[in-house]
């Protein structure tokens, strides 16, 4: 697909659910308690049980291999900030728009600003693509 700046990628909506956060801890082998007990997580900074930022990323990852396929996995890069946290309920949009495309080194690159959003417009992680195109 050829890419134009100011264009935005397929965004996907994404429904933070308490399953999704324990699956996700048994997966990676974070199961901090903040994730998956509603006891502890209840004495913590956010006063209840929080979704791992990496099972937010992995949305967004989502969000890009939807976008760019197998070339997403072989040849982006993403730099990304946690803004806020995502509770079990939230429903998130996932969301990019290319910014810049630029000749560099030879190459033809794909600048994207990504992010995931709750449905209130508040940022829960932002972030910068780059990513090698075909010329």
């Amino acid at each position: 697909m050829a890419w134009s700046e100011g264009q935005d990628l397929p965004s996907l909506r994404k429904l933070v659910t308490q399953e999704q956060i324990a699956s996700y801890a048994n997966a990676s082998g974070d199961a901090n308690p903040i994730h998956l007990d509603p006891a502890y997580a209840a004495q913590g900074p956010f006063g209840r049980i929080v979704a791992h930022g990496m099972l937010e990323l992995a949305f967004v990852s989502e969000m890009l291999t939807g976008a760019f396929g197998r070339a997403w996995l072989e040849k982006g890069r993403l730099r990304v900030r946690f803004r806020a946290p995502a509770y079990p309920g939230d429903q998130l949009l996932v969301y990019g728009q290319v910014t810049r495309l630029a000749a560099e080194d030879g190459r033809k690159v794909l600048h994207c600003a990504v992010g995931c959003r709750k449905l209130d417009g508040q940022e829960v992680v932002t972030g910068e693509v780059t990513m090698e195109v075909e010329a």
